[in-house]
C-alpha cells in the first residue's frame, strides 16, 4: 500500500509551497518567547513582557480574520506578501525599542504593528483544498500533515527562539524570526500555480461566522485553546517549584512531539463515520488524557509528569485536524481561509485565556492545583460540542416533513400528473 503522504506531494508545486510555508511558520513558534525573554532580559519585568505579548495576541485576533478576508478576496500572493512586511517591520521596531530601551509605550505600538501577520497554515489548508477538493482521503491526509506541521513548528520554535536569545543576544531570536518570516513567505506565494483563485464576489457576502454551525465550533475552539495556554504556563512553573525551571521547554516538547506523531498517524488512516462523531470522540479522549498530567503532578516526579504530557498530548492532532475538517464543511464556499483564521482566532483566545487562569491558579493555590485548568477547559470543551450536537439532533426532529404536493385537477394532457398513469 502505498505511503498516503508521498501521495499528498505527486501534484507539481506540492513540495515548494510546503517547504515555503513551513520556513514561515517556524517563527509562529518563535515570536512570544523571544519577546518575553528579549523584555525581560532588558526592562527586567515579566509583566511588561507578559502585557506586551497580550496585546500583540490581542490585536492579531481582532485584525487576523480582515486580512485573511482580504486574502481570499485578492489572492495570497497579492495580500500575504505586503501583510508579513508589515509583520516584519513591526518586529524589526520592536528589537529596535527594546534595544535602546525605548519607553514602555513604543513596545506596544511595534508589536502590535505584527498582528498583520497571514495565517500561514490556513493558506497552506486552502491549497489543499483546492487540490484536492474532490478527494476526501487526500484532503484528510493533508490536513493531518498541516496539524503535524503546526506542533512541529510549535514544538520547535521556543526551543530555537531561547537559545538564540540567551547564546547570543536578547534581541536575535525577534531578528531571526523576522527574517525567517519573510522569506518563507516570499517561497510561498511564488508558487503561483498551486494559490487557489481569488473570490473577489464571494467575500462581499457575510462572515463565515454567520454561517449555520460556525459560530459554536468557534466557541469549541476557544475552550480548546485554553487547554493549550493553561498547560503552558502551569508546566512551566510546576518545573520551577522542582527547580528544573530549564526543563519546562523539554517537558512541553514532548507534549507537542506525542501530538505531532498522532497527527502523522491519524493521517495514514481513512476518516470513518461522520466527522461531528469523529469530533466528539478526540475531544472525549482529549479530556479523558488531560487528566493523566494532574495525576504525575501529585507525584512530584518531573520525568513522570513529562510521560503524561507525552501520553495527553497525541489526544491533541486527531482532535484539531477532525476540527478544522468541520471548519471547512462549514465555511460558505471561496472563504476558506477567513473561516479557518476565525477558528484559530478562538484558538488565540483561548490561549490568552488559558494563560490567565492557569497563572492565577499557580499563584494563589499551587503548580499541581493548576493542572486543574487544562482539564476543566477540555471537559469544557466536550460538553460545548456535545450540546450543540444534541440541540441539533432535536432541532432536525421537530421540523416536520413536507408532504409531496397535491395532483392537479386539470392535468395538462402532455404532462400527466404523476398519481396518474402515463398511456
Amino acid at each position: 500500500m502505498p505511503n498516503p503522504y508521498s501521495r499528498l506531494f505527486e501534484l507539481p508545486g506540492t513540495r515548494a509551497f510546503t517547504l515555503g510555508n513551513l520556513v514561515a511558520r517556524l517563527p509562529m513558534g518563535m515570536f512570544g518567547v523571544s519577546a518575553i525573554i528579549m523584555i525581560a532580559e532588558r526592562y527586567g519585568s515579566y509583566a511588561l513582557a507578559g502585557a506586551v505579548t497580550a496585546t500583540g495576541l490581542a490585536a492579531t485576533a481582532v485584525v487576523g480574520p480582515y486580512t485573511a478576508r482580504l486574502v481570499d478576496r485578492h489572492g495570497q500572493a497579492r495580500i500575504a506578501l505586503p501583510a508579513a512586511a508589515v509583520a516584519v517591520v513591526g518586529s524589526l521596531l520592536l528589537a529596535l525599542c527594546v534595544h535602546l530601551h525605548a519607553p514602555a509605550w513604543t513596545l506596544f505600538a511595534a508589536y502590535a504593528l505584527t498582528a498583520t501577520t497571514p495565517n500561514t497554515g490556513g493558506m497552506s489548508r486552502a491549497r489543499w483544498q483546492h487540490l484536492y477538493a474532490g478527494d476526501p482521503a487526500r484532503l484528510h491526509t493533508a490536513n493531518s500533515f498541516e496539524q503535524a506541521a503546526d506542533e512541529l513548528c510549535f514544538m520547535l520554535g521556543p526551543v530555537v527562539a531561547a537559545f538564540l536569545c540567551t547564546a547570543l543576544l536578547p534581541e536575535a531570536g525577534t531578528l531571526t524570526g523576522a527574517a525567517l518570516l519573510l522569506t518563507g513567505i516570499l517561497l510561498f506565494t511564488a508558487q503561483r500555480s498551486t494559490e487557489p483563485p481569488p473570490q473577489r464576489e464571494v467575500t462581499k457576502t457575510a462572515s463565515p461566522l454567520h454561517a449555520p454551525g460556525m459560530l459554536p465550533l468557534v466557541v469549541v475552539f476557544l475552550a480548546t485553546g485554553a487547554v493549550f495556554g493553561s498547560m503552558e504556563v502551569v508546566t512551566v512553573a510546576y518545573a520551577d517549584a522542582q527547580g528544573h525551571a530549564s526543563a519546562a521547554g523539554p517537558v512541553l516538547a514532548l507534549q507537542a512531539a506525542g501530538s505531532c506523531a498522532a497527527g502523522l498517524l491519524y493521517g495514514t488512516r481513512a476518516p470513518g463515520g461522520p466527522a461531528r462523531r469523529r469530533f466528539l470522540f478526540c475531544l472525549t479522549a482529549m479530556a479523558a488524557l488531560m487528566t493523566l498530567p494532574l495525576l504525575a503532578a501529585g507525584t512530584g516526579s518531573l520525568p513522570l509528569l513529562a510521560g503524561a504530557l507525552l501520553v495527553a498530548g497525541m489526544a491533541t492532532a486527531p482532535t484539531m485536524v477532525t476540527g478544522m475538517g468541520l471548519v471547512q464543511a462549514h465555511t460558505p464556499e471561496g472563504r476558506l481561509n477567513e473561516g479557518m483564521t476565525l477558528a484559530v482566532t478562538g484558538l488565540l483566545g483561548g490561549i490568552a485565556c488559558g494563560s490567565a487562569l492557569g497563572g492565577q491558579a499557580v499563584e494563589h493555590v499551587s503548580a499541581r492545583a493548576g493542572y486543574l485548568v487544562p482539564v476543566t477547559a477540555a471537559a469544557l470543551a466536550l460538553v460545548l460540542f456535545s450540546t450543540v450536537s444534541v440541540y441539533a439532533r432535536s432541532t432536525r426532529r421537530r421540523i416536520p416533513r413536507q408532504s409531496p404536493p397535491a395532483a392537479s385537477p386539470n392535468p395538462s394532457p402532455k404532462a400527466p400528473a404523476a398519481s396518474e398513469p402515463s398511456p
